[in-house]
């Protein structure tokens, strides 16, 4: 499997921001992961491809990015683009983000209101803080309290870069724990951080600044959010036995696979190891019956990227599934809850949209026949393929060209596993 996307560019920007030499084995090297690389250095790092999956960070120190002479260009990445508008508001220089078409409609400015706090400004933008925008950082960055207004990395991940470069202590609270791979991977590097419970679900992160971060050599697991697609291939497609070596099985990015058990699916794991802070083990998957269930909202969190193929499975369940608190989905790099709901709806499946929650009316089958609007997303694009190997008739999609993001092989991988694609 591919390497994991938030793991390889909190690496490259890390690696970055370190002083001394990083090294990256297993590193995506999807275009989003990419487009993290060359701004790193076009921000003055050092940054090679040494082999396959091998890189090469030579790093600048904390607050020590150079002015870029032209845009960054994040292209359809929001999670790296926000998150080195964080590293970037903390170094005194002015950097003109940049991204798609679909980058461009997505809004910037939660992230940004906590950054203005820090003391950076935005010079230029679109309306709502979108792309392009130009963004100055601070020259005297300020430590900062903030309390996330939903459950989201990015926005924490962008505060803590941020608070790098500020004295005294950043602390990020948020009211639902996101994924903490950005605190992993600082404690990785040599900073202070510290984590403790807030209220019934969330977390207090708190950072001490202006450390001196040191390289570190970073084994990149393999991707969560891209196993799920031949997870659910296994489990929907009769006769299927899988093996997937590495996976990362954090349990802030495992709301999948434990859903997936819930609803009957054989997922085992075994020779569980770590590196860097993050648990990764060995999954074997095998064809299963599944059930329809009800997803508690608190478990959105740990599987957000996940519920369009997740959708999939439900849709070929016996049953209703019904995934609560999917308002995060609306913002992602579509309105994902009304493209998935479409994405099942043209190929003959029952679901219904109530509010912030997506209702799948599972049959055992799933018509097919449709064409799917991929709304230059990813996701609902290997979605719609893994729900047409199994569909009664052929699904198709309009555009394949947005996987190379996440997933570069991943229809040449799918064929290896003997899936038919034309």
């Amino acid at each position: 499997m591919p390497g994991d996307k938030s793991i390889s560019h909190r690496a490259l920007i890390l690696g970055a921001l370190s002083v001394g030499e990083t090294r990256i084995s297993g590193l995506l090297e999807g275009e989003d992961v990419l487009n993290t690389a060359q701004s790193m250095r076009a921000l003055g790092a050092k940054v090679e491809r040494t082999g396959d999956f091998a890189w090469v960070v030579r790093g600048v120190g904390v607050a020590g990015f150079a002015q870029p002479r032209d845009p960054l260009d994040f292209g359809n990445s929001g999670t790296g683009c926000r998150l080195v508008m964080g590293a970037v508001a903390g170094c005194p220089i002015t950097a003109v983000f940049d991204g798609d078409a679909s980058l461009r409609s997505r809004p910037m400015r939660r992230v940004l209101d906590p950054l203005e706090q820090v003391g950076a400004r935005v010079i230029a933008g679109g309306e709502g803080g979108r792309l392009p925008l130009t963004l100055q950082g601070a020259r005297n960055p300020l430590p900062i309290e903030y309390r996330t207004p939903v459950a989201s990395a990015q926005i924490k991940s962008a505060v803590l870069l941020a608070g790098l470069a500020a004295p005294g202590t950043t602390t990020v609270i948020e009211t639902e724990a996101s994924r903490d791979h950005t605190e992993l991977m600082l404690r990785h590097f040599g900073a202070e951080i510290v984590s403790v419970p807030e209220g019934a679900h969330g977390r207090r992160i708190t950072l001490t600044g202006q450390p001196e971060l040191r390289g570190a050599d970073v084994v990149v697991p393999a991707d969560p959010s891209s196993a799920a697609f031949p997870v659910v291939a296994a489990l929907i497609v009769e006769g299927s036995d899988l093996i997937l070596t590495d996976v990362m099985t954090n349990p802030l990015r495992t709301g999948l696979f434990t859903t997936l058990r819930e609803m009957g699916g054989s997922i085992e794991e075994s020779e569980v190891r770590g590196d860097a802070g993050e648990p990764m083990a060995r999954l074997r998957v095998q064809a299963s019956r599944l059930r329809g269930v009800e997803v508690p909202p608190e478990r959105a969190p740990s599987m957000i990227d996940e519920y369009l193929i997740l959708a999939v499975a439900a849709a070929f369940a016996e049953g209703r599934t019904i995934m609560r608190g999917l308002k995060e989905l609306r913002v992602k790099e579509s309105d994902r809850l009304a493209a998935t709901a479409e994405m099942l709806r043209v190929n003959g499946v029952n679901v219904e949209i109530s509010g912030d929650d997506l209702i799948v009316e599972g049959r055992g089958h799933v018509p097919g026949g449709g064409l799917v609007t991929t709304h230059m997303d990813h996701r609902i694009a290997m979605s719609a393929l893994v729900m047409g190997l199994v569909a009664d008739k052929p699904v198709k999609v309009d555009d394949t060209a947005f996987i190379a993001t996440s997933f570069p092989d991943f229809i040449p991988m799918m064929r290896s596993l003997g899936a038919e694609f034309s």
